[in-house]
C-alpha cells in the first residue's frame, strides 16, 4: 500500500513540479479543438509532460461547440419532425397534433455538447494533461503567456482552428445575418431564410430549418453544389434536395445586403455573367461561404512563423513551421478543413515528437454530408481522373436495387465506385444514399491499402445491408472492361 501511495505521491508532484514556471513542458498545444485535444491526450500517453491552453472555456473547439456536434443533433432532431409529419403514416404510424417544441430540441442539442466537452475535459485529467483557460500567445518561441502567467515549453503545436468567413456588406449580428453559429441558436423556425453558399455547412444548416417548416433558397455563385463532388453526385444531390423543397440560384451571386428596420434582411443578387439584378427579402440569411484561419492574437510575428495568402499558417511535410520546435496542424493549416484530418494531424505530431514516425495518407481522408441522404466519399473523382490522363472504369450500383434500402424506404442514391482500368486498383468511391458517413470507413480502408474493386467484392457482406450496395458496385467496376459495363447480381 506504501508502494502505491509513495508512486501516486511522485506522479502528482512530477506534474506539479513540471507544471510550474521553472521547468518547461515537453509540449504546449494551443488550442483544445478536434486536433489540439487529441495531440494532447496522445503525446500524454506517450510520456510527454503535456499542456493544453483554450481560450473558449469548454474544449472540443468549433466542432463539438458550434459545428460538428450540435448540428448532427438538429439534423437527427428536424429529421425525426419531418419523418412523424410526412413518413409514419406510411408505416401505419398515424400522427395527430404533431407540434415542434424548439425550445426542447435546442436543449437536447445543447446537452449533447456539454456532455462532451465535459467528457474530454475528463480525459485530460485522466492522461495527465494541463489545462490552461485562457487566450495563449507566443512571447518567444519557448514562451507562451495565458493570462499573465509564463509557460515554458520544449515544443509548441498550433491548433487554433478557423472562423467562419464574413461578407463585408452582410456582418454577422448572429439573429438575422447569421453564421454557422447563429443558425444552430435561431429563437424559432423563420419564414423564409436564404442560405448563401451552397457548400457542406449552408446545406445541412439550410436542411434543418427546411425539415422545421422555412422556405429555404439556397444562393450559389458556381454552376453546381459542394463543387469538389464528383459531378454525377452533385447533380443527383441537388435533385433530392430540390425535391426536399430547397430552391436554388445557381451561377448567382449576391451583390448587397441591408436590414430591414421591421426585422429580416433584404438580398439584392444578380447572374454571374450578368443580368438583371433581383432584390428578395429574408427573415434570416446564413452566410456560409467558407472558413478561415484562425491566428488572431497569437503574436506569431513575434517568433518568425509565416502564413500564406489565405492566412493558413505554413507547414513542411512533417507540420513544422520552420521554426525550431514550432508545429502547426488543423483547419489553420493546408488541407480540407475536417475535424477527422485535424484529429489524425494531431496524433501524426504527437507520435513524431515521441521519438516515432507519424503519418497520414492524405489521398485516403473520407468527406461527409450529414443530410438525409447523406453524401460520402473518398479519394479522386471522375473529373480529377480525367484531369490526370488516368484510365479508369466504373461501378455504379443504385440504392434502389439494394434490399435494405428499398425494404425501409430509403432507396435514393448510388454508390459508384471508381477503379484502374489495368490494374483495378480502388481509386476513389462515392456514395450517396441512407448511411454514406459509415459505409464510406470500408472505402476509406480499401484506398489505405491499396485494395482492388475485386478485394472488396469477394469480401464478404452480411445481408440485408445497405454495405451489401459498394459490395455489387464493386463487382460491376471489376469485371468492367474495354469501356463496356461490368455485370453484378441485382442489378
Amino acid at each position: 500500500m506504501f508502494k502505491h501511495s509513495l508512486q501516486r505521491f511522485n506522479s502528482t508532484f512530477s506534474r506539479r513540479f513540471y507544471s510550474s514556471k521553472h521547468e518547461p513542458f515537453d509540449l504546449v498545444v494551443v488550442g483544445g479543438g478536434p486536433g489540439g485535444y487529441v495531440c494532447s491526450i496522445a503525446a500524454a500517453q506517450k510520456g510527454l509532460r503535456t499542456a493544453c491552453i483554450e481560450k473558449r472555456g469548454a474544449l472540443g473547439g468549433t466542432c463539438l461547440n458550434v459545428g460538428c456536434i450540435p448540428s448532427k443533433a438538429l439534423l437527427h432532431g428536424s429529421h425525426l419532425f419531418h419523418e412523424a409529419n410526412h413518413e409514419m403514416k406510411d408505416w401505419g404510424v398515424v400522427n395527430s397534433g404533431v407540434k415542434l417544441e424548439l425550445d426542447q430540441m435546442m436543449k437536447k442539442k445543447s446537452s449533447a455538447v456539454t456532455g462532451l466537452t465535459s467528457g474530454i475535459e475528463h480525459l485530460f485529467k485522466k492522461n495527465g494533461v494541463t489545462y490552461f483557460k485562457g487566450e495563449g500567445s507566443f512571447k518567444d518561441k519557448n514562451t507562451l503567456l495565458v493570462n499573465g502567467e509564463e509557460i515554458k515549453t520544449k515544443n509548441t503545436v498550433i491548433a487554433t482552428g478557423s472562423d467562419p468567413v464574413e461578407l463585408p456588406f452582410l456582418k454577422f449580428d448572429e439573429e438575422t445575418i447569421v453564421s454557422s453559429t447563429g443558425a444552430l441558436s435561431l429563437k424559432q423556425v423563420p419564414k423564409k431564410m436564404a442560405v448563401v453558399g451552397g457548400g457542406v455547412i449552408g446545406l445541412e444548416l439550410g436542411s434543418v430549418w427546411s425539415r422545421l417548416g422555412a422556405q429555404v433558397d439556397v444562393i450559389e455563385f458556381a454552376d453546381q453544389i459542394c463543387p469538389t463532388l464528383d459531378h454525377e453526385v452533385s447533380k443527383t444531390f441537388k435533385q433530392i434536395l430540390t425535391k426536399q423543397g430547397l430552391k436554388f440560384n445557381m451561377s448567382t451571386k449576391v451583390v448587397s445586403g441591408e436590414k430591414n428596420k421591421n426585422g429580416g434582411v433584404t438580398l439584392t443578387m444578380e447572374p454571374v455573367k450578368g443580368g438583371a439584378a433581383k432584390s428578395v427579402d429574408y427573415d434570416v440569411v446564413l452566410v456560409s461561404v467558407g472558413r478561415k484561419a484562425y491566428t488572431s492574437n497569437l503574436g506569431l510575428d513575434k517568433i518568425g512563423v509565416k502564413t500564406d495568402k489565405l492566412g493558413r499558417v505554413e507547414i513542411d511535410n512533417h507540420f513544422s513551421t520552420g521554426v525550431e520546435g514550432v508545429y502547426a496542424i488543423g483547419d489553420v493549416v493546408r488541407g480540407p478543413m475536417l475535424a477527422h484530418k485535424a484529429e489524425d494531424e494531431g496524433l501524426a505530431i504527437a507520435e513524431t515528437l515521441a521519438g516515432g514516425v507519424g503519418h497520414i495518407n492524405y489521398d485516403a481522408i473520407p468527406g461527409v454530408i450529414y443530410t438525409a441522404p447523406e453524401v460520402a466519399d473518398v479519394g479522386m473523382n471522375e473529373q480529377t481522373l480525367k484531369e490526370k490522363g488516368i484510365k479508369y472504369k466504373v461501378g455504379k450500383f443504385p440504392m434502389m436495387a439494394n434490399s435494405r434500402a428499398r425494404t425501409i424506404g430509403r432507396a435514393d442514391g448510388f454508390v459508384k465506385i471508381l477503379a484502374d482500368a489495368e490494374t483495378d486498383k480502388v481509386l476513389g468511391v462515392h456514395i450517396i444514399g441512407e448511411a454514406a458517413g459509415e459505409l464510406i470507413a470500408e472505402a476509406s480502408l480499401a484506398l489505405e491499402y491499396g485494395a482492388s474493386a475485386e478485394d472488396l467484392y469477394r469480401t464478404v457482406h452480411a445481408h440485408p445491408t445497405f454495405s451489401e450496395a459498394i459490395k455489387e458496385a464493386a463487382m460491376l467496376a471489376s469485371s468492367s472492361e474495354g469501356g463496356k459495363p461490368g455485370k453484378c447480381i441485382h442489378f
